[in-house]
């Protein structure tokens, strides 16, 4: 949804709602009633959505240590208040007059570029159902991977549960094990996990996980009254420092078509998780255009986890002379805690 429309923030606060997030609700539906707190988010950058980095640069002082009654709302530096008892705004609005200095730098030149492993869950369904569709081992490109975390979604178990019994599981002695609740009557494929030849992320605005700066600002990005994300993304980074998966920097659409030509012509998936929101049409018919200029040489997979306008959507899409093909895989949470398999 473009950021110049007036219901941005009333959808914005429906969404944190239906997500899980009752403070990022009320503080977002209170913001856009506010025309000078509008104005402020209004200076992130082109093309950033205002309320994810306006609310991360105030999360990102709170977890640094920042003393203010607002703290009483983020259970991730201790708080217990709910917001649904009790109004956070007024707090909110005194804890940016105060740190005003240090927030504006952050909403000027941060991005957003959360890296929410719980889609990893609904990346290993998605994997198995291109490896059934196509075989293996499996190419795998990630557009705007930010951090990598998700590259490294198989070094992750997943237990999917139905009524809290496990209906479905896969790595369940790995390290980290992600629990994602089923919906409906469909079960995600299971079974070992595909070969993978090649790894590769296309990130304009990479985050350094070496850099105290770049980790901080990506743990702002988790909605602090969801503190198990939080902790999930801790056990991740350490994770990540074994596998290291390789990052190119710069314009995906612009590294893609090379990206494509050398990958290995087993199967070559290009995916994304919850990124081409951020796409102007241009661009994403420039993403459209290399996927099908590529699949002139051969079949290409995409699996992408997007936002359609009614529900975030898992889909399957093989692009081969001139021809693509979408298939329906979940409907599915965006932070990866529930999925209704559709395919």
């Amino acid at each position: 949804m473009s950021e110049a429309k007036r219901d941005y923030w009333a959808f914005f606060a429906e969404d944190a709602r239906k997500t899980g997030s009752v403070l990022y609700s009320r503080l977002s539906a209170s913001i856009g009633k506010d025309e000078a707190m509008k104005a402020l988010a209004a200076r992130a950058r082109k093309g950033q959505p205002h309320a994810n980095v306006l609310l991360a640069a105030v999360h990102v002082l709170l977890l640094r240590g920042a003393e203010h009654p607002l703290k009483r709302f983020y259970p991730t530096v201790g708080g217990a208040v709910s917001a649904e008892a009790d109004d956070p705004y007024p707090d909110f609005v005194d804890f940016l007059e105060t740190h005003r200095d240090a927030i504006v730098p952050l909403i000027e030149s941060r991005v957003t570029n959360t890296n929410e492993v719980g889609r990893s869950a609904l990346l290993h369904a998605g994997f198995r159902a291109v490896a059934a569709a196509a075989g293996e081992p499996l190419s795998l490109i990630e557009i705007g991977p930010s951090a990598g975390l998700n590259l490294i979604w198989d070094r992750y178990g997943v237990r999917y549960l139905k009524d809290n019994a496990v209906r479905a599981s896969v790595g369940g002695d790995a390290p980290l094990v992600i629990d994602c609740e089923l919906r409906g009557e469909g079960v995600p494929p299971a079974g070992p996990a595909p070969q993978v030849a090649s790894r590769l992320g296309l990130e304009l605005n990479p985050v350094d996980l070496s850099n105290h700066d770049d980790r901080d600002w990506l743990r702002a990005l988790i909605w602090p009254d969801q503190v198990s994300r939080l902790e999930r993304l801790d056990r991740a980074i350490a994770l990540f420092a074994e596998a290291k998966p390789d990052i190119r920097v710069g314009d995906a659409l612009e590294l893609l078509p090379d990206a494509l030509s050398h990958v290995p012509r087993v199967v070559p998936v290009v995916y994304h998780t919850i990124t081409v929101y951020q796409f102007s049409r241009d661009m994403r018919e420039a993403l459209e255009n290399s996927l099908v200029v590529a699949g002139l040489r051969g079949p290409v997979w995409r699996l992408s986890f997007e936002y359609d306008g009614a529900i975030y959507l898992l889909s399957m899409i093989r692009y081969t002379d001139g021809i693509r093909v979408e298939t329906r895989l979940a409907s599915c949470h965006p932070h990866g805690t529930w999925l209704e398999w559709l395919a």
